[in-house]
């Protein structure tokens, strides 16, 4: 197990800066995922710390020691790339090897590493099939068993299920999941599938624009988000933003004027009537019990089976989505009353910063 220490890193590509000052530590044995949309930064990030991209400014240390001038091959890393870069000509055991043969491994200890991470991965009865030979899937245990046969300790994944369908990516989230906890080594995990980070991480690091907005467990994420764009970006669907105005009461109370409503939270701000963005998630809306937002006119409905989406307008026309558990009985063009919890609601400033801390879970 590593730990890793991103110091004030800062890369630029010529006149182009992508990343701008980030500081992050990593502790031995977690499981650290980076997300954010596309050209955030992160996979750049990724490769920094492999020492396939050079730091332009700051410091990385792996387990204490400083690694910017460090090549890769001496960092004890493994990585899993988006593609499988697996060796078409050469049987999954042969690939499984070729990294150990290069270092010039005994032959014995080859077999026993190889043969170990198939067992783990469940891949035995393939090691003397190719890779065009075996799925999607299979490809990706392979790629993965390349990394595992090294014993970093340090793995890093590049957006490794990108290229799989969507039931063996939740099936191949499973088992990395599993990998890590077997393994107890610390990972880096690179996606922009906000799902993909709810469900794998002990720790979540939300980019943009080569920045960190906000680093925490993914419960951290989803009930204290730090501002609009993180809680935008974790939960799915995205969580539901509407023009308020908000009124100072006393001491950390304020009226929130939203839809044809009004509700009490807790927060401050700077003067009365100040205009605010007034969030709820679609999962913590309901028809019935809470604070209503007004008449709530149905425009479309999506049936899942175990929950139901229903996308409305408000009143002053501004729309809200509503995710319901189980199998409701509503149609398009129907009027009704979606209510909230005032203490599940979240409130941002025009900088788009939280206003206000989020109760605690008990």
């Amino acid at each position: 197990m590593s730990s890793v220490a991103l110091e004030h890193v800062v890369k630029r590509f010529g006149d182009v800066q992508v990343i701008h000052g980030v500081d992050l530590a990593i502790e031995p044995g977690e499981f650290v995922v980076f997300v954010g949309p596309s050209g955030c930064g992160k996979s750049t990030l990724l490769r920094m710390i492999a020492g396939l991209e050079s730091i332009t400014e700051g410091g990385l240390r792996i387990d204490g020691k400083r690694m910017n001038e460090v090549p890769p091959a001496r960092r004890g890393i493994a990585m899993v790339f988006q593609s499988y870069a697996l060796y078409p000509h050469m049987s999954v055991y042969k690939n499984l090897a070729f990294g150990l043969q290069t270092a010039g491994m005994p032959k014995a200890e080859i077999d026993t590493r190889v043969r170990k991470a198939a067992g783990i991965l469940q891949i035995e009865p393939l090691l003397d099939r190719r890779p065009k030979q075996l799925s999607g899937g299979q490809r990706q245990r392979v790629a993965i068993g390349r990394a595992i046969v090294r014993e970093p300790g340090l793995f890093l994944f590049d957006e490794p299920l990108s290229n799989l369908d969507a039931e063996l990516r939740v099936q191949m989230r499973v088992e990395i999941a599993k990998l890590h906890k077997d393994l107890a080594a610390t990972m880096i995990y690179v996606t922009h599938d906000q799902v993909e980070a709810m469900t794998m991480a002990d720790k979540i690091v939300v980019l943009r624009q080569g920045r960190i907005e906000q680093v925490g467990t993914p419960l951290d994420l989803y009930n204290h988000p730090a501002n609009r764009f993180v809680a935008g970006f974790i939960g799915s669907p995205k969580m539901n933003f509407l023009d308020a105005a908000a009124e100072r009461l006393g001491d950390n109370q304020l009226r929130v004027a939203v839809g044809s409503s009004s509700v009490t939270v807790a927060g401050s701000v700077a003067g009365s009537g100040e205009h605010v963005t007034f969030g709820v998630r679609p999962e913590h809306l309901s028809l019935d019990g809470g604070i209503s937002l007004g008449p709530t006119r149905v425009q479309l409905i999506e049936q899942l089976g175990g929950s139901t989406l229903i996308y409305a307008t408000l009143e002053d026309g501004q729309p809200l989505t509503m995710q319901l558990d189980g199998q409701r009985r509503i149609e398009p063009g129907e009027v009704v009353h979606a209510m909230i919890d005032p203490d599940q609601c979240h409130l941002f400033g025009d900088d788009g910063l939280a206003l206000r801390a989020q109760p605690q879970a008990a």
